[in-house]
């Protein structure tokens, strides 16, 4: 049955809303070109979403720059805000952003580990709503004509103000309810910070993601997996972690556990992990704590922190000095001389990280794996190449092994994608689905 023509007009709206996000400011005609309609249709969908204050006149277009023919269309950013958290053991990292992911507002706010719930909590929520408020004062206010009030288009409370957050956690998050569940080491107030936020919140739509999962997204839009629909991303931080995209779609599990690869019984360990504790798993050989013990076993110096960014200070210095010795390719630090510690630290390390990756291909033959976290991104193609070469001799399944370009950004990064994705589902929606 061919679509009644409101929805076929909401269809269409939602085309060429699309069309411009991906490609950016566009003519008429342009849209025209890319969408197929015809003259008359996208003269009306213009007309639609200009009064709606969905689009605007962003600039013009042409040798001569005038004319009706010459207005370049671009989506009202402002219309809605969205916020991101990137949600860790010893703190939260927030970001604003307006429609089309620019930056408004940024905070980090460290959390000691014997706070308490309550406080952890009251800390995390007061930065991100004076995150919003410095956003808010950033934007742009209604254009003229265009209604500021509340409605289901307009987020929350009307133009500009916060539509979605999205919020990376570690743990596991039950994909029947959308909560995270209660995983052993992670501090209690985690579990808390969603539910307050949308109580001081109240319009705004929050949702939690595990962390990894959202890195995964963030390479795979942004980052090192953009030419690839199947792959592994293998988090290498202050914990360890794994994601797996398959025909381009996340796959979380029966319970939302898909990647929880620190809990993988491994050789070179003292004992086997339990269901409470990843000790003894892979995460005793890849986590932040053993990379910094594995470098001290090697001479080199240990890092201020024992934490992500320190393990990633670690092996950032081994790259720089192998580097700086000529032993930049892949072979020469493979058959650096026994003496020079860092390149022994580093086939050290690749040889760990080799063990889980061998096992993830084992069962997954993603046909690449990506080396993410700040440890990932600060042992580059040195390490990645260094896990390759390993791999190889371990696996008869092709596997290219890159390093992140995104490091530890990519959380924060994908939060903020999947908050974007979100918010446009319902601003962009036909009208039955919006309750417009």
């Amino acid at each position: 049955m061919p679509a009644s023509p409101s929805t076929a007009r909401a269809i269409n709206d939602r085309l060429a809303l699309r069309l411009l996000q991906q490609e950016g400011p566009l003519t008429a005609g342009q849209l025209k070109q890319l969408t197929g309609l015809s003259r008359p249709t996208v003269a009306d969908l213009v007309d639609r979403l200009t009064a709606s204050g969905l689009i605007t006149v962003v600039g013009e277009s042409g040798a001569q720059r005038r004319g009706p023919n010459a207005r370049l269309y671009g989506i009202v950013a402002d219309r809605a805000h969205l916020a991101a958290l990137d949600v860790r053991t010893e703190g939260v990292l927030v970001l604003v952003s307006d429609l089309l992911g620019r930056v408004l507002a940024e905070a980090s706010v460290p959390i000691d580990g014997d706070t308490g719930t309550g406080p952890a909590v009251e800390q995390a929520v007061t930065a991100v709503e004076n995150a919003v408020k410095e956003a808010a004062a950033m934007g742009a206010p209604p254009r003229e004509g265009v209604r500021a009030g509340a409605s289901p288009r307009e987020g929350v409370g009307g133009w500009g103000r916060l539509h979605t957050v999205g919020i990376g956690a570690p743990g596991l998050i039950d994909p029947a309810t959308g909560d995270l569940r209660d995983s052993a080491g992670l501090p209690a107030w985690h579990r808390s910070l969603a539910a307050t936020l949308q109580e001081r919140l109240p319009g705004a739509r929050v949702t939690v993601e595990n962390e990894t999962n959202l890195a995964a997204l963030a390479e795979q839009r942004e980052g090192a997996a953009r030419d690839r629909d199947t792959f592994v991303l293998l988090w290498l931080g202050h914990g360890v972690g794994a994601a797996v995209v398959l025909d381009g779609t996340l796959r979380r599990g029966a319970s939302g556990g898909t990647g929880e690869i620190g809990f993988l019984p491994v050789p070179g360990t003292d004992t086997l992990p339990s269901a409470g504790d990843c000790a003894g798993g892979f995460h005793s050989l890849t986590g932040a704590a053993a990379v910094v013990s594995l470098a001290g076993e090697h001479g080199l110096p240990a890092p201020a922190a024992v934490d992500g960014p320190g393990a990633a200070e670690v092996v950032r210095g081994a790259v720089a000095d192998v580097a700086a010795g000529g032993a930049v390719a892949v072979g020469a630090v493979a058959t650096a001389a026994a003496g020079a510690a860092p390149a022994r630290f580093l086939r050290a390390l690749a040889d760990r990280v080799a063990v889980g990756v061998a096992s993830v291909v084992a069962v997954l033959d993603p046909g690449c794996v990506v080396l993410g976290g700040e440890v990932g991104q600060a042992g580059g193609a040195v390490l990645a190449g260094l896990v390759e070469e390993r791999l190889r001799r371990m696996s008869p399944l092709v596997t290219e092994v890159r390093a992140s370009t995104l490091g530890g950004t990519a959380v924060l990064r994908g939060a903020l994608l999947t908050a974007r994705d979100r918010a446009q589902d319902e601003l962009f929606a036909p009208p039955e689905r919006s309750g417009v």
